[in-house]
């Protein structure tokens, strides 16, 4: 018999026990906060540097240290779909950045742009579990990013804002027509715009940071020293602003004014406001997880979220909060930096494979545009297959025979395969039948070995199954939680069953994540 990892959650076990209910008053305000790109040695790292929100919530909170972003494609949307839902990619739908949030149906609000909304995800998330035991639950999301705001939530519409290049916060017309008045007089302040002609610098002495300043593979060597400035011309600063620390501050400045403008934490019923920072994988993508700037982000990181805490616990109660900290999936470093000697090897071409693609989709009478290779999934177009009488398993064999022979590659699979795994003992095998709905064609998946990456490219990456990349913090602060580490394994989908327990409401379907109950006093 194939051996499994218990995943369930069953709606009985995720509930709060009714004497638990009678005798801890329940939370008021929910605060889930995700950083991006966030890897969890970057909160031991430095011993004695972090000294502020990050420092708080390590130092107070229950932190599982062998936590992890357990699938496949580990990216921004998946991951940041994971987390408040308790289910993974194979069940909110969401696979990839590319099948995210996109939506040509919509318009961002006030532009002509193509907006962004939760049409694709599939299922419920802790919101509609509060709104369903209680419908005057609302819930505030802000990110930099479109899927990093939209995903928490789900498909609940409440009040979800992001970064527009012109340098406002705004949502899409899946959401509203209009912004509310108080996000209208955020922006009409045009702090970003403010920023022009400043400058980033080291926020400690040169000596705080052991890493070197000038590494030729950080950002293609182009601009890759302190210090970093900010583009003199209002317009360019507000478009560039991603690539810079005030970024998070921004993201928090606008999440206070909302907390105080719509009264969350204060209402009759337990209410959410989640943040997603995303200057850390901006930063870390450019000069990577060994760099000088990222020390420096993550220090800037530790003080913003310090300064917001602060502010938070000024206006609310800190009885009735509490806090929960994940991130979206880690990073693999630079093979310059992690492996010098090897660092060649371990960037892998994909060109025979596109080759053989475009090849072999002549051969089978299929249009090219039928066959997508992406994020190391095969996606195939059965009707094209179809209507040419051709068979897209037989495609997908002789993918997987090719793929296996190149350098760098750690295995191919056909995705039925997978299936048959046992994934107790295939930590590879076990996030890929994790990542994809059986009802998305989807027909190969393919892994590199830990440390390489597709092609040339100048910015450190992450999306693999590996280590590296699904590693991530996973932290709860607050009055029902018990501090400490923990060094059992967790997933980001058990954050969710974890908060409904504490919560006292009850999922309304069945979770792949459970109930980490340890961390619960």
């Amino acid at each position: 018999m194939i051996r499994r990892i218990a995943l369930a959650c069953t709606l009985a076990a995720c509930a709060a026990p009714a004497a638990a209910q009678a005798t801890t008053p329940l939370p008021r305000l929910l605060v889930f906060i995700t950083v991006d790109q966030m890897r969890p040695d970057y909160l031991t790292r430095w011993p004695g540097q972090l000294t502020g929100g990050l420092a708080r919530l390590y130092n107070g909170g229950a932190v599982f240290t062998n936590a992890h972003q357990d699938h496949a494609v580990t990216e921004t949307a998946p991951g940041h779909a994971s987390t408040m839902s308790g289910r993974f990619p194979r069940s909110t739908g969401i696979v990839s950045n590319e099948y995210g949030v996109e939506d040509r149906n919509t318009r961002l609000v006030g532009m002509d742009t193509v907006g962004a909304s939760p049409s694709r995800f599939r299922g419920s998330v802790v919101m509609d579990w509060l709104r369903a035991k209680d419908p005057r639950s609302r819930a505030l999301s802000v990110s930099r990013k479109d899927r990093g705001a939209i995903l928490p939530l789900g498909r609940a519409r409440q009040t979800v804002l992001w970064y527009a290049p012109n340098g406002t916060f705004t949502t899409s017309t899946w959401y509203a027509d209009t912004l509310p008045a108080w996000v209208r007089r955020f922006n009409a302040r045009r702090l970003p715009q403010a920023q022009a002609g400043r400058v980033w610098t080291p926020l400690l002495p040169a000596a705080a940071y052991p890493e070197p300043d000038s590494v030729p593979a950080e950002a293609g060597g182009v601009n890759n020293t302190f210090p970093h400035p900010i583009p003199a011309d209002p317009e360019r600063a507000a478009a560039q602003l991603s690539q810079y620390p005030v970024m998070d501050q921004l993201t928090l400045g606008l999440a206070m004014e909302g907390l105080r403008a719509m009264n969350l934490g204060r209402g009759p019923a337990t209410d959410i406001l989640a943040v997603s920072l995303s200057t850390t994988d901006a930063v870390g993508h450019r000069y990577g997880p060994d760099s000088r700037e990222i020390h420096d982000q993550v220090i800037r990181l530790d003080r913003a979220l310090g300064a917001f805490l602060d502010s938070l616990y000024a206006v609310r109660d800190p009885a009735t909060v509490i806090v929960a900290l994940t991130a979206d999936h880690g990073v693999t470093p630079y093979p310059e930096v992690a492996d010098p000697a090897n660092a060649a090897a371990k960037h892998v071409s994909d060109q025979p494979v596109r080759e053989w693609l475009r090849t072999a989709a002549g051969r089978y009478g299929v249009d090219t545009a039928a066959v997508r290779f992406e994020d190391g999934m095969l996606r195939l177009d059965p009707g094209a297959f179809a209507r040419a009488g051709r068979d897209p398993r037989s495609f997908a064999r002789g993918f997987v025979g090719v793929v296996r022979a190149i350098p760098g590659v750690l295995r191919a699979d056909q995705f039925p395969d997978i299936a048959g795994a046992d994934t107790a003992t295939d930590p590879i095998a076990r996030r890929w039948s994790h990542m994809i709905p059986r009802d998305l064609p989807y027909y190969a998946v393919v892994a590199l070995r830990p440390g390489y990456m597709w092609g040339r490219s100048s910015f450190a990456q992450h999306g693999s199954p590996h280590d590296l990349d699904s590693h991530v913090p996973v932290l709860f602060y607050g009055a029902p939680f018990r501090p400490g580490k923990y060094a059992g394994f967790a997933r980001t989908a058990d954050i969710a069953p974890t908060l409904a327990r504490v919560l006292g409401v009850r999922p309304t379907e069945p979770l792949d994540g459970h109930v980490l109950t340890e961390a619960i006093r």
